[in-house]
């Protein structure tokens, strides 16, 4: 199993993981018979990782990450039901993960569809309608700060989700206030496999500021 204690140090795991990837040099950890064995009785992910569904967001590709060491949860546009603060949860509470990461990305659909909803009036029918409405919240917040950009209006449904996680998850919230969890938001770009620190609650580590 991985030992991994603090959030700090499954953040730094989780960041060298992405910057492999990035730099073409991936180790491909933990992917072996070996490993598949020794996971077999119980596992004990460094962490959890709530992203969006999107195909392009395989998250042990991009971290560079095996069998054992990410609790994956994925929905378009990273929208938060009951299911997924119970599955997040689960990850913490029972599975004692240290980290909890919110893993959005350019050129989401989700956050597209919400945007022009906005502009036009016109939603998606289906559950999809749903998807967009959660989404929506955070475009509105975004713009009325006037952060108008795709790239900002992505960060902000980031940020946005961070603090709902918190605010709707009492074990969440309160594993942060003593020290066991840290909660970050990163933002994925597409064309060049980065994850990018946009959030953090209960880790010390900058986020870089918009130039």
């Amino acid at each position: 199993m991985t030992e991994t204690q603090t959030p700090r140090d499954a953040f730094a795991l989780l960041l060298a993981g992405n910057q492999r990837f990035v730099s073409g040099t991936p180790e491909h950890p933990n992917q072996d018979a070996t490993r598949r064995t020794e996971t077999a009785p119980s596992q004990q992910p460094f962490a959890v990782l709530f992203g969006c569904s999107d195909s392009r967001l395989a998250a042990e590709i991009i971290f560079d990450r095996g069998l054992g060491d990410l609790f994956v949860v994925r929905t378009a546009g990273h929208v938060a039901g009951t299911e997924v603060l119970g599955s997040i949860e689960f990850g913490v509470s029972v599975l004692n993960a240290p980290l909890v990461v919110v893993l959005g990305h350019d050129s989401c659909g989700a956050v597209a569809a919400a945007c022009s909803a906005l502009e036009d009036g016109q939603t998606p029918g289906g559950f999809v309608r749903d998807v967009v409405e959660r989404v929506t919240p955070s475009v509105l917040a975004a713009r009325a700060a006037g952060r108008e950009t795709a790239e900002e209006i992505l960060a902000e449904h980031i940020e946005h989700t961070v603090d709902l996680l918190l605010e709707r998850s009492r074990v969440l919230a309160e594993r942060v206030a003593d020290g066991r969890l840290g909660v970050v938001g990163l933002s994925y770009r597409l064309a060049d496999g980065s994850a990018q620190l946009v959030a953090t609650r209960g880790i010390d580590a900058a986020v870089p500021t918009a130039s």
